[in-house]
């Protein structure tokens, strides 16, 4: 097991911890990187895009001209798509572009994120993420002793204090432990967690979880 420093808010050693390598030490899988992302930003998509096709426009019920006489291609409606003004042609309609990929592809992508993190040195452990003065500038000062302006922090979600600090720093994401994600590790260069934070990823995504060991 490789072994990581366990740092206070001022940057400072007071522990170490052993990264389960089933999680923290795979090999990193860019296809199921890429894959998962795909999935979770086709997920996001509103998909209320809207534009209005030839039964839908309205006016049109009168011919424009005469059917024969006038030297023009007869015309059946002024609302027809060769038309200005009228309907359109395979017109985009609202529609769900989600989907989803199986759990274990999930879940091996999440490992390759994280060991990917770890192998770039941008995986921070901080024994506690708890502010007594839940402001901006004091996160700001934490980050930089950290060594991490630029990073996703994950903790419980109970720990209010650092998410109303950080909620105004746009390059940084608080995001609890539940909702831990592949694209919010990639986005963000550094990946801030807590010891019970990674005693959980290892509960949840580690060799024991995935033969029924744990649960």
């Amino acid at each position: 097991m490789a072994k990581l420093d366990i740092v206070n808010l001022d940057g400072q050693k007071v522990g170490d911890i052993d990264l389960d390598d089933s999680v923290f030490g795979v090999e990193v899988k860019e296809h199921l990187l890429w894959e998962v992302v795909k999935q979770q930003m086709a997920s996001r998509r509103a998909g209320t895009h809207s534009t209005l096709r030839r039964d839908e426009v309205s006016g049109g019920g009168k011919k424009p001209f005469r059917q024969k006489g006038t030297g023009n291609a007869r015309q059946g409606s002024s609302r027809a798509p060769n038309h200005v003004g009228g309907g359109k042609v395979f017109t985009p309609k609202p529609r769900d572009y989600s989907y989803n990929v199986p759990k274990k592809v999930r879940q091996a992508a999440l490992r390759s994120a994280l060991s990917l993190r770890v192998k770039e040195n941008r995986l921070v452990v901080v024994n506690d993420l708890t502010l007594k003065d839940p402001k901006t500038k004091r996160a700001v000062s934490v980050l930089q002793a950290l060594k991490a302006p630029n990073a996703l922090i994950v903790d419980a979600a109970t720990n209010v204090s650092f998410g109303r600090a950080t909620r105004n720093l746009p390059k940084t994401k608080f995001l609890a432990a539940e909702g831990l994600n592949v694209y919010d590790i990639l986005k963000y260069p550094s990946l801030i967690l807590t010891p019970a934070t990674v005693q959980g990823i290892v509960a949840r995504l580690g060799q024991a979880a995935s033969t029924g060991g744990a649960k």
